[in-house]
């Protein structure tokens, strides 16, 4: 009689929900672009990429390059605190190809994984690599929520009524995170307190020393005001034209909706949401469509440096003594 066959190992179970959950992102990406071009059509689609012209391209182009150059500034900082040495030249290279990877790749993270494993194999410290790079997105992601909240709190929006329970979510949070760090034995062997250790020291030295606290959050800032800049460009350019004061929140939450890892090329949530916000704004949804697609296609233009990047990195080196 054949051996009765026992339950999968932990790790191949665990492997292959890693893998079903990495296709379940962009199959939600897809899902919400199939809805809206059902909804809507896809002329928003293609109007918005032919009302692209050389202006928004050349500032696209040109507010790429300070976020991009603020984003590596952010992360030398994070890494520095942690002990990786991280040049400002190697960190910008990485960044642009990281955001080249995010714009072209399902999910719109993988090309920050990538500079987290490359930095960690670059720097000898893999586990300081891959946390210095998560403590920089995370760094950003609270900035970006800060300001958020205020922006939304200061204009007229879809989600104003909501904001003092956010706020109150958010207060809730910070307190409670505060509370399970002085929980945390400061002895012990297991798992969990030596993760814990490890995360206060990290957000002790990496993001509240005294020497990177302030450049995180001033680069934090930047890198949000350009990322909103260049949708104000996208909104004008797909051709909204209501006032700054009633765009503004409205891009805002288009531009929320990216921090969600289920898109296609960064396409999904930000057109949906955009779609959304216009039409309860009293726009239209092809316009909030429009822009979300305008915006993606200068984000991807924006983002070509990173493509060269990538070349060069594949391009085999000449080995030396063989240059005539």
């Amino acid at each position: 009689m054949a051996p009765v066959a026992g339950p999968a190992p932990e790790p191949a179970r665990a492997g292959r929900a890693r893998r079903g959950a990495a296709w379940i992102r962009p199959a939600v990406g897809l899902a919400v672009l199939a809805a809206l071009v059902a909804y809507v059509g896809a002329g928003p689609f293609l109007a918005g990429l032919r009302l692209i012209d050389a202006p928004a391209l050349a500032a696209a182009l040109g507010i790429g390059v300070i976020t991009t150059v603020c984003c590596a500034w952010r992360w030398s900082l994070v890494a520095g605190g942690l002990g990786v040495r991280l040049p400002m030249g190697a960190a910008v290279a990485h960044c642009y190809r990281a955001v080249f990877l995010n714009s072209t790749l399902p999910g719109g993270v993988l090309g920050d994984v990538h500079r987290a494993v490359r930095h960690g194999r670059d720097a000898g410290d893999m586990a300081r690599g891959v946390r210095a790079v998560v403590w920089e997105r995370t760094a950003g992601q609270v900035v970006q929520l800060v300001i958020a909240v205020a922006v939304l709190a200061a204009f007229p929006s879809p989600v104003r009524r909501y904001l003092p329970a956010l706020a109150a979510a958010f207060v809730v949070a910070a307190v409670a995170l505060v509370l399970a760090a002085r929980a945390v034995p400061r002895s012990g062997a297991s798992r969990l307190a030596r993760a814990a250790r490890t995360a206060i020291a990290d957000v002790r030295s990496g993001l509240l020393a005294r020497r990177t606290w302030a450049g995180v959050v001033f680069a934090s800032a930047v890198v949000f005001a350009g990322h909103l800049a260049t949708f104000m460009v996208a909104a004008r350019t797909a051709g909204a034209d209501a006032p700054l004061s009633r765009l503004l929140p409205l891009t805002l939450l288009a531009l929320l909706a990216m921090a969600l890892p289920l898109n296609v090329g960064g396409f999904g949530p930000r057109e949906g949401v955009a779609a959304w916000a216009f039409a309860a704004a009293g726009l239209t949804a092809a316009q909030g469509v429009a822009t979300g697609t305008v915006y993606g296609a200068l984000v991807l233009v924006a983002s070509l440096p990173g493509a060269v990047v990538l070349l060069v990195r594949r391009l085999p080196r000449p080995e030396p003594g063989n240059c005539r």
